[in-house]
Order: structure tokens, then C-alpha cells, then sequence
């Protein structure tokens, strides 16, 4: 079957990336390196209007850096206007954003400290604020030779984002590349037969290395009426676009709920079954693709057999998890 051959190649050659995560654990020991740097950045509130907001503040380790909100907190409690995606597994994707409104991880890491309802910071501003901290100035002295400014603060953010790559422990991959042949349950590889399967069209869409192929689709979360999102549209007004988000990818997919660009639904089941019979949930898709018209309707188990598939996605190793949960528990404690 060509799609289980090309899935065995796609994930197998993700391993090829894996050598370029030197700081997977989270337990870096200085700042003497761009990625370490960029994580100080990445955790620390100084580019945030009132200095509340970090990245991490909705782009959490311990939900595979999303949000376990439909939409995240801003300065002054303000309200994202879409779903916090996952900020791992950026390495190797072409846009960014539901839209895909830039092509860089260096634009990228500047659109939320601008945004009004995230960090609400003119980067002018922030890379001042950067500047006048005797910390960072010696930091960046000693990794880029040179002062803070617009291009190594935007830098250091992203080679810390591009340093979040799985490292192949998930079960799948364990499984895929002959590593452990009980890593996937009997369910989980029933499941993986049902995304896999021509006539039930997942791999169209959610195929590679990272179960994304970086396109843009409709997959019926547009009608005009109480789902107003106009998605990739609004950066093109090309009517084909209309209602069109950049396809997610589906690593650590089980920790990253509540899903789709704008968080309806809060479970993985629930992912699945809108996926069933999307009209189930929205009566008039417009637009919406081809590959969705005709309702799956999968059985109860192919339903739990395919829940339990995205879930051998989790690798067993998420940066800066363990110590993230472990400092929450210290002070829920005190």
C-alpha cells in the first residue's frame, strides 16, 4: 500500500533531525548558547506590556507548548481570537500561524509580542527593554558579539523554538522504526490502519514526519452565520481560501486539547467525531473540502481504535515538562 510506505519513510526520516536537540531534557546548564538564550527569552516576561505575559504563558511546556484554553489570557486578561497551537515541531514547516500569515520562525516570534490582545508590546519597545538589562547585554555580547537588537533577540527566540523537536519516543515511532514491536497496543494499530486507509482520507492531509503536509484546508468551521473565522482568506482575499487554516500537525495531538483554530471541541473523541459526520456539528460548511462532503461515519470502535492511534503521537520526552509540572507542584504546596 503506498500510504503505509510513505508513512514508514516519512516518520523513519525524521530521525535525521533529531541530533539537532541539545537541549531536549530542559535542563540546561548556562546560557552560553543561542537556543539557551532564546529560552531565557522564551520564559521570561520583560516582552510583555506590563510584564506579565512570557511565551510560555500560553505556549506551555506541559501541554506540548499549546494552551489548555480555547483561547488564551493576554496582558490585562484579554482574549486570544484563536486557539493557542503547539510551538514544537516548527523546524521544518514553511508558514506559520493558522493563516499562514508569515514564513519565518524570525516573524513569527514578533506578531504576539505586538498583538494588543497577547503581549501588547511595540518590538521597538521590547528590544529597548532587552538592551537596558545588564543581564541580557552580557549575554548577547558573549553568544552574537554584539548588543541586543531587532535581529539576534528574533534569533534567539526562534533557534530555541527550532531546538523543540520530537526525539522519536513516542510509541509510533517506536513501533515505525522497528524499536520496540509492543510499543503500539492492538487498538492503537487498528487505529493506524483506519488513518492510513484510502477511503477514510486522514493521510491526505496529515502525512510527513510531523502528520502534517503544511497545507490549507476547509474542513467545514466556516458558515457565515455563528462560525465567522475567515481563516487563510483574510491574508489572500482569494475567495478559494475562504475558511481555510493551515493543517495542524498531529504530534503530542493528546496534549494539546481543547482542538481546531478556535478550541470547540475539548476532547480528542470529540475531534473524531466531527470527523465521523462533520454535519453533525455545522449544517451549512461553505466552502468546505472535498475530501469532507461525504460523512465517514465510523463505527463506536473505529472511533476508540483512532482516539487511541493519535495517542501513541505523545512522545514520552516533552522539553522543560518535567520540570514545569514539578514547579507547579512545589508551589501549590507552599
Amino acid at each position: 500500500m503506498k500510504w503505509l510506505v510513505l508513512m514508514c519513510l516519512s516518520v523513519i526520516s525524521i530521525g535525521s533531525l533529531f541530533d539537532l536537540n541539545p537541549n531536549l531534557s530542559g535542563e540546561a546548564s548556562n546560557t552560553s548558547t543561542e537556543i539557551a538564550l532564546g529560552e531565557k527569552l522564551f520564559f521570561d516576561p520583560i516582552l510583555s506590556l506590563d510584564r506579565t505575559i512570557s511565551c510560555s504563558s500560553c505556549h506551555k511546556p506541559e501541554f506540548a507548548f499549546a494552551d489548555n484554553m480555547s483561547f488564551s489570557l493576554g496582558v490585562n486578561d484579554s482574549l486570544a481570537i484563536r486557539n493557542t497551537p503547539s510551538v514544537m515541531n516548527m523546524l521544518s514547516r514553511p508558514y506559520f500561524f493558522y493563516d499562514g500569515r508569515v514564513a519565518s520562525l524570525e516573524e513569527q516570534v514578533i506578531v504576539p509580542i505586538e498583538n494588543p490582545v497577547e503581549m501588547n508590546l511595540s518590538y521597538e519597545v521590547a528590544v529597548e527593554r532587552v538592551q537596558l538589562n545588564s543581564e541580557y547585554d552580557s549575554l548577547f555580547q558573549l553568544i552574537y558579539n554584539t548588543k541586543p537588537d531587532s535581529f539576534n533577540i528574533a534569533h534567539a527566540l526562534s533557534e530555541f523554538q527550532r531546538s523543540l523537536e520530537s526525539n522519536g519516543t513516542a510509541p509510533h515511532d517506536l513501533w515505525v522504526g522497528d524499536i520496540d514491536s509492543t510499543a503500539m497496543t492492538a487498538s492503537q494499530l487498528r487505529g493506524r490502519e483506519i488513518f492510513i486507509a484510502d477511503e477514510n482520507k486522514c493521510f491526505e492531509c496529515h502525512f510527513g514526519p510531523d502528520f502534517t503536509g503544511d497545507e490549507f484546508r476547509n474542513i467545514g468551521l466556516f458558515d457565515a452565520q455563528t462560525l465567522l473565522d475567515k481563516g487563510r482568506y483574510e491574508i489572500t482575499k482569494d475567495s478559494s481560501d475562504l475558511g481555510k487554516f493551515k493543517v495542524p500537525g498531529l504530534r503530542n495531538v493528546a496534549l494539546t486539547a481543547p482542538y481546531m483554530h478556535n478550541g470547540m471541541f475539548e476532547t480528542l473523541e470529540a475531534v473524531i467525531d466531527f470527523y465521523s459526520n462533520p454535519y453533525d456539528f455545522v449544517k451549512d460548511p461553505i466552502n468546505m473540502d472535498t475530501l469532507m462532503i461525504e460523512p465517514l461515519n465510523f463505527s463506536l470502535q473505529q472511533k476508540e481504535d483512532l482516539v487511541n492511534f493519535l495517542h501513541s503521537l505523545t512522545d514520552k520526552e516533552i522539553p522543560f515538562r518535567k520540570n514545569r509540572s514539578e514547579k507547579a507542584a512545589e508551589e501549590s504546596r507552599r
